[in-house]
């Protein structure tokens, strides 16, 4: 048996394989339409560890192990030994001797590196504090779709510098397109994950205009992500001037679109006009988190079986 492949961050598969991943995905995604039975992963059982809550993450991995004829298991705090203080790397030992991939959504990434470091199957990383590698790709399989490749596409990040920009900020390099990351200050991308795409074409800056003007992709995300709901009053006021709207929009190109991993908060982040406007494809870009991630665990398996 070969070493297992993770997927903690984008990182961790080279250009060519999440190139071909979205594409597998796109390619799934027309096979589930036609109705054609495919079952890689029979018999086989996704381990779910999450200790952070979710909608599209947990039912588009059940939903994609169904689909593949397997098995996923729901595991929270309440469900573990883990909510009890069993040590992390306790608990990976034993789960990754009973299933074949695991999930994990939690809040510190080092938590999940470490549960990765004792793993003998797959860890997959479905959200922590640092990044969202799940959301890319079917973020970038939702570009593809609409409008071709994203390689040599400007993409514009409005708001704050949180996980979903990290992994924007790993995508730039990764996928080859230009970022311009927008947000207030004291709020923007950690310094290391930046110095990490050393060489990407990445710009900070203040003015959400001038960072949406002439972009094909505009993204956003909410102003107070899970775990900061001490800090709305202020955030609000901070991030106000970055909200997603039709002035925003304007700027891009005609034939830009909008994204939001969701959950959104209209008359927040974004306006009601433009999250449900033509230009907005965030509907398309949640279901293909299923897709996308069948593709992921498809890869996963084979890479590591």
């Amino acid at each position: 048996m070969n070493a297992p492949r993770h997927f903690l961050t984008l990182l961790d598969l080279t250009p060519a394989e999440l190139d071909g991943l979205i594409q597998r995905a796109i390619e799934l995604k027309r096979r589930h339409r036609a109705g054609e039975c495919y079952e890689p992963l029979k018999n086989k059982t996704l381990g779910m560890v999450f200790e952070k809550s979710s909608t599209r993450t947990r039912v588009a991995f059940e939903t994609a192990m169904t689909h593949f004829g397997g098995h996923a298991i729901f595991l929270s705090p309440r469900d573990t030994q883990l909510g009890r203080g069993e040590p992390i790397e306790d608990s990976a030992r034993v789960l990754s001797r009973m299933v074949d991939l695991i999930m994990v959504r939690t809040f510190e990434h080092e938590k999940l590196e470490l549960f990765a470091a004792h793993s003998s199957v797959p860890v997959i990383n479905a959200l922590t504090d640092r990044f969202h590698p799940c959301q890319l790709l079917a973020d970038i399989q939702t570009y593809h779709e609409h409008r071709g490749p994203i390689a040599g596409r400007t993409v514009a990040w409005i708001g704050d510098g949180n996980n979903m920009c990290h992994s924007y900020i790993n995508a730039a390099r990764q996928f080859r397109f230009r970022l311009r990351i927008a947000t207030p200050e004291g709020y923007e991308p950690e310094a290391a994950v930046l110095e990490g795409a050393a060489g990407a074409d990445i710009t900070l800056l203040r003015d959400p205009l001038e960072a949406a003007r002439d972009a094909d992709l505009i993204v956003t995300d909410v102003w107070a992500s899970m775990g900061q709901e001490d800090e709305q009053h202020q955030r609000r006021e901070a991030f106000a001037p970055y909200q997603v709207n039709a002035r925003i929009m304007a700027a891009a190109r005609p034939d830009a679109l909008f994204m939001h991993c969701l959950p959104a908060h209209r008359g927040e982040e974004v306006t009601t006009e433009v999250i449900d406007g033509p230009q907005s494809v965030v509907w398309d870009e949640a279901e293909n988190r299923l897709h996308a991630q069948k593709a992921l665990l498809e890869f996963l398996h084979r890479e590591s079986g």
